[in-house]
Parts: C-alpha cells; sequence; structure tokens
C-alpha cells in the first residue's frame, strides 16, 4: 500500500503534522515547507506506482535515472537531492547493472549512487549527507590496458571497481566514499569523512581515509569496545 501520511485521507496526520510545523517555524514558512511536502508526497505516490516502489517518498531535485534495473523495498525515504542511476551506456560500453534497496532506507541531503554492476543496500540502513558510492571509476589503473594521463578522464574507460554489499541497518556518515568492491556487514558504522574500499565486518566503527576499525560492538558486554 502507498504511503498516504500527510494526505486529507488521514485529518489526524495532517494535524499533528501543522502542529509540529507551526511549533519550529513561523506561520507562512510553516504553511510553505507543508505545501511543498504535500507536492512532492503526490509525486511520490505516482512514482511508488512505476518504480513499484510501495510507500517511497523523493524530496526536491531527485533524480532516478535507469529504474528498469532497480528494485525497491518499503518505505524508501530521500530527503533531497539523491541522484541515483544504474548506467547502462557510457560511450562506447554497455553494461547491465542492478541498484537494490531495501525497506526503510533513508538518504539524507545530496547523495550520490552510481553503478555499472550491482550495489545493494539492506533494510533500515542510514545515510547522511554528501555520500558517494559507486562499483566503479572513470579509467583503469591496474592491470592491462590501462588508461593513459594523456587521455581526458571523462572520455577514459568505466571500471575498475567492484560490487558493493551494505548491510542492514548500517549507518553512513556525512561526506563518505564508497567504492567498490566493498562488504559492509550489518550494523556497522562509517564515521563521517571516510574513505572505504573493501570489507567492514558486522557491527564494526571505521573511519578515516583509508577506512579503519575504531570499534567493535561487543555482544557479552553489550559495549562497542575500541579494536
Amino acid at each position: 500500500m502507498p504511503d498516504t501520511s500527510l494526505t486529507l485521507t488521514e485529518p489526524a496526520k495532517l494535524a499533528n503534522a501543522f502542529g509540529n510545523a507551526t511549533a519550529s517555524d513561523p506561520l507562512p514558512w510553516a504553511l510553505w515547507l507543508l505545501a511543498c511536502r504535500m507536492v512532492h508526497k503526490a509525486k511520490s505516490l505516482c512514482l511508488a506506482r512505476l518504480f513499484r516502489a510501495p510507500g517511497i517518498y523523493l524530496g526536491p531535485r531527485c533524480l532516478v535515472r535507469g529504474s528498469k534495473f532497480m528494485q525497491f523495498g518499503r518505505g524508501v525515504n530521500a530527503t533531497s537531492n539523491l541522484w541515483l542511476e544504474a548506467v547502462t551506456a557510457y560511450r562506447d560500453q554497455r553494461f547491465s547493472p542492478h541498484i537494490a534497496i531495501g525497506d526503510g532506507v533513508c538518504f539524507s541531503d545530496g547523495v550520490h549512487i552510481s553503478c555499472i554492476e550491482r550495489i545493494a543496500i539492506g533494510n533500515h540502513v542510514l545515510l547522511g549527507s554528501h555520500i558517494y558510492i559507486s562499483d566503479h571509476n572513470h579509467g583503469l589503473y591496474k592491470g592491462k590496458a590501462q588508461s593513459l594521463p594523456s587521455e581526458p578522464p571523462a572520455h577514459r574507460q568505466l571500471g575498475g571497481g567492484g560490487p558493493v554489499t551494505i548491510g542492514d541497518n548500517v549507518w553512513i556518515g556525512d561526506n563518505v566514499v564508497v567504492l567498490g568492491p566493498a562488504n559492509i556487514g550489518s550494523g556497522a558504522i562509517l564515521a563521517a569523512n571516510s574513505v572505504l574500499r573493501g570489507d567492514v565486518p558486522p557491527g564494526a566503527i571505521v573511519g578515516g581515509i583509508p577506512a579503519r576499525i575504531l570499534k567493535q560492538f561487543q555482544a557479552a558486554t553489550g559495549a562497542w569496545e575500541k579494536a
């Protein structure tokens, strides 16, 4: 069923939203914000059917390309400026990408996800602002037929990465970069401004450039302990 919150069919929810908005902002601005949200709600109801994404909410300036190669869970929420792209062709290259997004995934402002192979995001993942997740590079920098410095970056082949898998209940902080191949275990936390490529164990906190394990959750003590 589509998410029908903030619609006139549920006056109690509308009244609650109105009360919350006017409690934190002047009345004219609160009304403007509510009107904008209702417009995006209406748009999202249409996109929910189009993308087969029940309960999806896409805020202002969200861009989804290659939706035929995407799978959405229930209740995906993007605040604003999400750029989600399954790349099927680049210059003379052709790809068969797949993006899978689980239930209850929340995107903050300015998240960019670009896929030519496979990116999977588990259930209830929280992504902060200005995050970049990709399974490829502009250019090849190892192995045979590497890209040349004299070649304009925009003309270089896409590749040189690998699949990205993000488990359930992962929290990714602001300004994080995740480059494939990467496998992030369930319950892990990626600290703000980190750059990650590789594996993160379940229940680990990682940070830095490159990211390294800072803490690990210990079930025996119920605490996050220094690695």
